[in-house]
């Protein structure tokens, strides 16, 4: 029997638990309520055309995207490829965890009866298997398997001011990233620079011996893992070296630049970025309220001896302040965690501060302990008539917390500190994935009232539900050892969040409904805690979600917003297609719109990636589909406001980058930083727009060096004269040249165009009549000809004007005289039309979908549409249906259907019907590799993701961390 069943036995512990049904029906197992099909997965790195993955033959659910099973296949089937031992089905993967889980909570007196550990399989096993939730990564990577049964991906270990400890902790850190996790710790014990050793010397301080955890982060990926070691390194603000620290790696980011205009390749992943230091962990400033407020009224503030606390230096808080927003300007770094913040939400006080968080910022806890993730997939909680199933929400957190708790019991840790202190104080994490596609499908958006306190509400029922299962635990096997000599602060806490959630504001109907539970789950937390106390010192935070957000079919990942209206998909079979998000149409259907509009504003979106002006749009729903990049992309502080939102309501803190556009300020990240504190945030970190250098973007080479290639190639070419031009040349047209004029009527308003060709059929010149000549209007058709002519004259593309003018709104509009053009949202909107059907090839055209009329006609009888791989049309129709299919939520006992981003092949004018409208989906390029690269062209701007180093794809933002759609890779440890 364990420590914790012996306390458990001390305190008279009950049966066991009971367990619900949820999903499941007596008699019948999960995996025979389903479809299975045999999959083919293969995987390419796209640049080097390398083969880094086959396994033929793997057995998935028909409704698991293609995306989902070459994740799973590649990062969490065990066994030698091409040896019986490899895993070929999703089945035997579920097996090797829940078998495992439900074994271990037999043995450990969880569950009341067999029945109970059977229905507790079963239900473990349905949600699994439907995507419901999943276990953070390790626990696939490990349970059930030869390997040690680590199930944590999160560490924070602790360094003291001796150089055996500091020894030690290189080389903690560096087994840790050996299995593919991180650490995080924070080196305020270590003296400073400014303080003497015993033997008379000075310290070299935290910085100095910073360079040696750096150096062996690097050299262990090196050596073989595929990803960037995850680590975060934390110094307190009244450290001597703080400002030191703080511009550390912004002096190291003026280093890459020198030596990437010297031609050096200085991408993330080059040869020579091993060169500069420091650029494998996030680095963090640990701010009191004390300096905060000497911020706020411009005092000094003291730098305090690490010996013996004393006031050694005093700086000006407010400089102090302004060079971690202008280091955070320059590279990103430092990130702030809210010292007094974290503190003060505590439940274990008496055994020591939180002074660290692992490398992504959401779990917060004491020195040497660890924590097991796992999070819920919230748009499986959205009912077809879009009400939200709290009931059962509750009832799966319930589910999925005692079989965390269980993992604990049977796991193994790196260290044995961090073991010991795992099993005393029981850390968990449990979150959730795709609140940004529930606010969307809801109509919230996701910077207002509505979206807060839905989000708000959710996060509530999730720890109460937690904390209240965790109670009921603690009765059955006992509380975690460290909860008597800490059990006043851990009850303090729980009233701290029920005080909380009693001042969240409710709105609409769906919050208050999930509120009401919520509330009633906080009442269970205080007076079932009180009577048992508490099995887990922690139940929640807010993870990335990367991998495993993939897993479950996820549109997004965390607390994040929606990345990008359009997606990247693939295909089963081969191929790829860019696709509107189905979540658009369902929240334009619950917002009322009719399905003709929501036809043309999806079919808008498809073109322009966007919904300004998107035809029959309210503006005032706009908000609703604002992302986190784009053309209406959330503003700073909206991601800052979602995350106070829920903060009160988690036991860790929130994984999450608050992104500002280049042209941010020092003072707006300053301000940011300030509000993060103001408004009870526990860590924040900002990225601003293109402000590092080492990131390998799309032409997957240093520019400068290029550059210096270039420049010797010329070197030593035959020397030549030649006139360099630097500015663009004007084109004129003939003297002599053919033109084609149009008669035309909009709205009923007549009017001319005639367009002026070069020799070659190029467009060069445009000429609009409308209105009396004399007139007001006639002058500015006249101007508007003259600007539109020259500029084709020095080389702007007809394109970029076709792509600027249509879809421009204004009277005169309406019915046109012109059978290719039969409606016309302006004049501008006609003539663009008209001259891309005269002078732009049918690609061009369709990929802005303009047709003429027999176009048109020709692919409706024929369905000329061609896709990238050799598909029937029987086949391509079954996958369109089988995906789109997905826009209604299933009931508990019915099989559910692909999560909302996973729509259907298709072409420029091929419909993708669901029950809320059609989802554009239409053939892409061969440079599209990921939704990132999509976003990229319509942007038409290069964003600074890094590449993924396993398959060449350009991996996107999750939380803090960034993760690769190709293959699932993150950079960060969950």
């Amino acid at each position: 029997m364990t420590e914790t069943a012996r306390a458990g036995s001390r305190r008279g512990k009950s049966a066991g638990v009971r367990i619900e049904r949820i999903f499941t029906t007596p008699g019948v197992h999960p995996y025979d309520e389903v479809t299975w099909e045999k999959r083919d997965v293969v995987q390419q790195n796209w640049k080097t055309g390398e083969t880094i993955f086959d396994q033929r033959g793997v057995e998935f659910p028909d409704f698991w995207s293609v995306n989902a099973s070459t994740i799973v296949t590649t990062k969490y089937f065990r066994g030698a490829l091409g040896t019986p031992e490899r895993e070929g089905s999703l089945r035997q993967l579920i097996d090797r965890v829940v078998l495992t889980y439900a074994k271990a909570g037999k043995d450990h007196g969880y569950f009341a009866s067999e029945d109970d550990a059977e229905i507790f399989e079963h239900e473990l096993t349905w949600a699994l298997l439907h995507q419901v939730f999943s276990f953070n990564s390790p626990v696939w990577f490990n349970v059930g398997t030869k390997s040690p049964q680590q199930v944590s991906a999160c560490f924070i270990l602790s360094v003291d001011d001796s150089m055996e400890s500091i020894l030690n902790w290189y080389k903690e850190e560096g087994f840790i990233f050996k299995g593919g996790s991180g650490a995080g710790l924070n080196l305020s014990r270590i003296r400073s620079s400014k303080e003497l050793l015993s033997s008379g010397g000075t310290a070299s301080g935290p910085v100095s011996f910073m360079r040696g955890a750096d150096a062996s982060a690097g050299t262990i990926k090196s050596g073989g893992a595929t990803r960037r070691a995850a680590k975060m390194v934390v110094l307190d603000v009244d450290h001597p070296d703080i400002e030191e620290f703080v511009e550390t790696k912004a002096r190291e980011e003026d280093k890459i630049r020198a030596l990437r205009d010297a031609g050096f390749d200085m991408d993330l992943g080059g040869k020579d970025i091993v060169s500069v230091q420091y650029q494998n962990a996030n680095n963090s400033v640990r701010v009191n309220d004390e300096f905060m407020r000497a911020v706020e009224e411009g005092t000094e503030f003291g730098l305090r001896s690490r010996k013996d606390g004393s006031v050694i230096e005093t700086v000006d808080a407010r400089e102090l302040w302004g060079k971690i927003a202008k280091a955070a300007w320059e590279c990103a770094d430092p990130g702030i965690q809210y010292d007094d913040t974290i503190n003060d939400w505590h439940t274990n006080p008496e055994t020591g501060r939180i002074t660290a968080s692992n490398p992504c910022s959401e779990y917060m806890s004491l020195d040497n302990s660890s924590c097991n993730l796992a999070s819920l997939n919230l748009l499986k909680f959205l009912r077809a008539d879009d009400t939200f199933d709290a009931e059962t929400f509750q009832a799966v957190v319930e589910l999925v917390i005692t079989a965390m708790d269980i993992s604990i019991c049977f796991a193994d840790f790196p260290t044995e500190a961090i073991g010991r202190t795992t099993r005393d104080y029981r850390q968990l994490g449990i979150g959730y994935a795709n609140l940004g596609a529930l606010l969307m499908a809801t109509g919230h958006g996701y910077d207002s009232e509505g979206g807060r306190a839905l989000a708000a509400a959710i996060t509530s029922l999730l720890t109460g539900a937690a904390y209240k299962r965790s109670a009921e635990l603690a009765g059955v096997v006992g509380p975690y050892a460290g909860y008597a000599r800490n059990a006043d602060a851990h009850k303090r806490v729980m009233r701290k969040h029920q005080a909380a959630n009693d001042a969240v504001r409710t709105i609409g109907t769906m919050d208050k409904d999930i509120h009401r539970l919520a509330t009633k789950a906080w009442d269970d937390v205080v007076r079932v805690g009180e009577k048992n106390g508490f099995r887990n010192a922690q139940a929640s935070v807010l993870a990335p979600t990367g991998t495993i957000g993939f897993m479950m079919d996820c549109d997004t990942t965390g607390i994040e917003p929606d990345f990008s209206l359009v997606k990247f998909k693939k295909l089963v079979g081969g191929g790829s297609m860019q696709i509107v998000n189905l979540t658009i149409p369902r929240a334009l259907k619950k917002l009322g719109y009719a399905e003709e509009t929501i036809e043309a504003i999806v079919e808008y979106i498809a073109d322009k990636g966007h919904v300004v002006d998107a035809p029959g749009l309210k503006p005032e729903h706009y908000e609703v589909f604002d992302t986190a990049m784009g053309e209406r992309a959330i503003s700073p502080m909206g991601h800052v406001r979602m995350m106070a939102a829920t903060q009160p309501f988690l036991s860790g803190a929130i994984s999450k980058t608050v992104n500002l556009p280049e042209t941010a300020t020092v003072e707006e990240i300053a301000d940011v930083y300030l509000q993060g504190w103001k408004l009870g945030l526990k860590a924040l970190a900002v990225y601003r727009d293109n402000c590092k250098v080492g990131q390998p973007l799309s032409d997957g080479g240093s520019k400068a060096k290029d550059d210096k290639a270039a420049a010797d190639a010329a070197a030593a070419a035959p020397v030549t004269v030649e006139k360099v031009v630097y500015r663009p040349t004007r084109e004129r047209l003939p003297k002599r040249r053919h033109s084609q004029t149009t008669s035309f009527a909009v709205g009923g308003a007549e009017g001319y165009l005639t367009a002026g060709a070069y020799d070659d059929g190029r467009l060069g010149e445009v000429f609009l009549k409308f209105g009396k000549q004399g007139s007001t209007l006639a002058g500015v058709m006249d101007a508007f000809s003259i600007v539109t002519s020259v500029a084709l004259q020095y080389g702007v593309p007809l394109e970029t004007f076709v792509e600027k003018f249509t879809n421009m709104r204004f009277e005169p509009a309406g019915m046109t005289d012109d059978p290719d053009v039969r409606m016309a949202q302006s004049l501008m909107d006609y003539v663009f039309r008209r001259l891309a059907l005269d002078h732009l090839d049918f690609e061009t055209r369709s990929y802005m979908g303009i047709y003429t009329a027999e176009e048109r006609a020709r692919q409706l009888e024929t369905g000329s549409y061609t896709p990238a791989v050799e598909e029937s049309d029987e086949e391509l129709e079954e996958e369109i249906e089988s995906l789109s299919q997905g826009i209604g939520a299933s009931s508990k006992k019915s099989t559910p259907t692909p999560a909302d981003g996973e729509a259907g092949s298709g072409a420029a004018d091929l419909e993708v019907r669901s029950g809320s409208g059609a989802a554009s989906a239409r053939e892409v390029g061969v440079e599209i590799h990921s939704s990132q690269d999509l976003l990229e062209k319509f942007q038409g701007k290069a964003a600074d993701a890094p590449m993924c180093m396993t398959c060449g794809t350009k991996m996107r933002p999750a939380g803090s961390c960034y993760v690769c759609e190709g293959c699932g890779s993150t950079s960060g440890c969950s």
